[in-house]
């Protein structure tokens, strides 16, 4: 395992640059419960640089988000029948993010396992991560080139597919949860927390050293959601956005 210092630089940033050349962002997620969760996430991205953000949101809550932060292009979920809509905005994406506020109905269920089929950046996060962690056996057609973002809780629910039932607390046993889990799944894990471990299924980790406990609150994931999939949009490497 090698431990990677100094974190990435941002991506270059052309001065006569238009919002073409940064990046196509799309986050899927919220409920009637929590309906900011995917607009703290998508403003992030914006925030961080993105070009174009879209949310991908129940029809009964897509307006009162989008009243929230006009910036964003709204997309409209309403039962099986947005889906190829939702996909047709998935495959025109640099990024996707998927999870805050998602919920874990049926459909979020189904639209979560039709886009981690595509072959594209994903960032999985919240619920989407409880999902999978409800899969009695890991999807099959997982051609997505993922960021798994678990916090302690929801990384000891996708542990059940490690054969392991507790997440450590100390730092060398969360790095060798997030490297086992990095390397089962074969995706990027991001273990959250206090020192949160970044790991490739490279053998590669980077373990953040900065932060406080001003973090620890709701909403701050959804904004780690935006950021990442911004920078990826923006075209950074999965696991250098992550550090970053």
């Amino acid at each position: 395992m090698s431990q990677r210092f100094p974190i990435p630089k941002l991506p270059s940033r052309p001065a006569d640059g238009h919002k073409g050349l940064f990046g196509r962002v799309l986050i899927v997620g919220g409920n009637d419960e929590m309906p900011g969760a995917p607009i703290l996430a998508g403003r992030a991205a914006l925030r961080t640089g993105s070009g174009l953000v879209q949310v991908a949101m129940p029809r009964a809550i897509l307006a009162p988000g989008l009243s929230a932060c006009p910036e964003l292009i709204g997309l409209a979920l309403d039962g099986s029948k947005s889906d190829r809509a939702l996909i047709a905005s998935a495959e025109k994406s640099d990024c996707i993010a998927i999870g805050p506020g998602l919920g874990t109905s049926t459909d979020a269920r189904r639209r979560l396992l039709r886009l981690i089929a595509l072959e594209k950046p994903i960032v999985i996060d919240a619920d989407a991560l409880n999902l999978l962690a409800s899969e009695k056996v890991w999807p099959k057609k997982f051609n997505a080139h993922a960021i798994l973002t678990p916090h302690p809780g929801e990384m000891k629910r996708l542990s059940k597919f490690l054969g392991v039932d507790s997440v450590p607390t100390d730092d060398t046993g969360r790095i060798e949860l997030a490297s086992r889990a990095s390397k089962k799944f074969e995706q990027v894990v991001v273990l959250k927390g206090a020192r949160t471990v970044v790991a490739d299924f490279d053998g590669s980790i980077f373990v953040n050293q900065t932060g406080d406990s001003s973090l620890s609150k709701a909403g701050t994931g959804d904004v780690l959601t935006g950021i990442i999939a911004s920078l990826i949009g923006q075209g950074m490497t999965l696991f250098d956005a992550v550090c970053l």
